[in-house]
């Protein structure tokens, strides 16, 4: 009797272990169909969302590059130039006066030189050798600051 009571011992303790994991796999299984469900999600909506960005970006240069197109343009017309160009530093002063309400005009001229000054050698590389002026020649036309 006491052969049988430990048999029957045994195959409870087997079976229970059987179930629990059983259980475990099961469980196991699911969380990583669900991780993977969430990973594949996210991946999509990365990839989207990237795409759409760089549309964005590729339209957000492709007017800059028109809107300079058209000014330079415009400022080819020796009589509309002038005019253009007293405009377009006028808009570009009043933007930058939004940015800084306290500032003047020397305060935004000393601004844009310095700005000028950090591109003007990769601005004349672009210009044929030609008509391209030295950078000093360039230079020495911008205001002097402090």
């Amino acid at each position: 009797m006491a052969k049988i009571i430990g048999v029957f011992r045994n195959v409870v303790f087997l079976g229970w272990l059987v179930a629990i994991l059983f259980a475990t796999t099961v469980t196991a299984g699911l969380w990583a169909a669900k991780m993977t469900l969430t990973v594949g999600t996210m991946s999509a909506t990365a990839g989207a969302t990237a795409l759409a960005h760089r549309k964005q970006l590729a339209k957000a240069v492709a007017r800059t590059k028109a809107k300079a197109r058209l000014r330079r343009a415009i400022v080819a017309i020796p009589v509309a130039g002038l005019g253009a160009i007293a405009y377009f530093e006028e808009q570009d002063y009043q933007e930058w006066r939004e940015d800084n309400p306290e500032g003047t005009r020397q305060q935004y001229a000393c601004e844009v030189a310095s700005l000028t000054a950090e591109v003007v050698d990769e601005v004349l590389q672009d210009l044929p050798e030609v008509v391209r002026p030295s950078p000093s020649t360039v230079l020495a036309k911008l205001p002097t600051c402090d």
